[in-house]
């Protein structure tokens, strides 16, 4: 089962841990072995699930669902605080293994990659034995349990190293692509969210095998572009390549409040903390970014983003701060509607190198002015 099924195309292992933050407190602290963990935010106020133990996921708890509704579905959860420098921590010697196999390494998150072995360091024909020597790789470094799947492009990869976690392997030959997607419902397509879930039932599409038999036009006519995607991974397409030089898209962060916000002055301390990060995280990554964006969730949970993008780009605190502020008081309802939620992101990002200009250019912008 090595070369021979493999000849004409390439060979794609999409890794992704299992539960990988609350595998790493379960790791570091054996009391929570075996129990319902929970990852993320205050379950007593407006927290938000990170990730939750294969136990607390029995109880219909997944990421991103409010952490007091997952402690309502699982009383006896255990709630803790993300500790991201040990999840970094970890992140780093499993994308130091995968460079061990093959330098083609897609990194899509701490604990995601995509790997091309179709060439790879070991020389190994089979992408199969690979893929195991990588979970065992992990397993040996970091006591921690990786699923892989293993195909002919990153599309059916990705499907694939979801079908039997934990440490699973799917493997989906060329000649199985078609016939392993029919049966699948459409929601397991990547970037399928509820809306276009919704929008394909309501087309009497129900599985992968459904979307087949649309033609290409139809779809167009009914999710544009999107169509053409759609029309394509019916049928096992993906054309995209591993890119081990990934290319960052945006830095953010964002925070809950455990109550509304009103004061303007108690807002605007919130966004200078939130710039301060956002400042950092660009210097550290060696970034300036073009666009600032501003996220407001009031407590309604209407969310609106208002953004702006100078010709030159930045990465000073105060000026990512003096934006996000004009932004908040001219384009938002701060101080007359309670907020919930606040976010700033930085994106059309740029390499510092690029950047020859003075470091004092930003204090003279017009464009400072929305």
């Amino acid at each position: 089962m090595g070369r021979r099924l493999w000849t004409t195309s390439r060979q794609i292992i999409h890794i992704d841990m299992d539960a990988f933050f609350a595998a790493i407190e379960q790791r570091d602290n054996p009391a929570l072995r075996g129990k319902p963990i929970v990852v993320g935010g205050n379950p007593n106020g407006r927290g938000v699930v990170s990730t939750a133990s294969y136990e607390a996921r029995q109880f219909g708890i997944h990421s991103a669902m409010p952490a007091a509704q997952a402690k309502r579905l699982c009383p006896q959860a255990i709630f803790v605080r993300p500790r991201f420098s040990q999840y970094e921590a970890a992140s780093e010697i499993i994308h130091q293994i995968f460079n061990k196999f093959t330098s083609l390494v897609e990194p899509m998150s701490l604990d995601e990659a995509y790997l091309d072995v179709t060439q790879n360091r070991l020389k190994i024909d089979d992408p199969v034995l690979l893929a195991k020597m990588i979970q065992q790789n992990i397993k040996a470094a970091t006591q921690l349990t990786a699923s892989a799947g293993v195909a002919s492009n990153k599309y059916i990869a990705k499907i694939a190293s979801d079908m039997r976690k934990p440490a699973g392997l799917t493997v989906v030959y060329p000649d199985q692509a078609v016939p392993f997607l029919e049966p699948l419902a459409v929601r397991q397509i990547p970037g399928v969210g509820p809306v276009t879930e919704k929008q394909l039932i309501g087309l009497g599409i129900q599985t992968i095998g459904d979307l087949a038999k649309h033609s290409r036009e139809d779809l167009v006519r009914h999710f544009g572009k999107w169509g053409i995607d759609l029309y394509e991974r019916a049928r096992g397409i993906d054309q995209r390549e591993v890119e081990a030089e990934w290319e960052r898209k945006s830095i953010g962060s964002e925070e809950t409040y455990e109550r509304d916000l009103m004061n303007i002055t108690q807002i605007e301390t919130k966004l200078q903390d939130l710039s301060k990060e956002i400042a950092g995280d660009l210097k550290e990554n060696g970034y300036r970014a073009r666009t600032i964006t501003l996220k407001v969730k009031y407590a309604d949970f209407t969310v609106i983003t208002r953004s702006h993008t100078w010709q030159q780009a930045i990465d000073a605190y105060d000026l990512i701060f003096q934006q996000v502020s004009q932004l908040l008081k001219t384009k938002t309802e701060a101080g007359k509607r309670p907020i919930r939620l606040l976010g700033v992101s930085a994106s059309n990002l740029v390499t510092s190198a690029i950047q020859t200009n003075d470091e004092t250019w930003g204090q003279s912008l017009p464009g400072l002015t929305p």
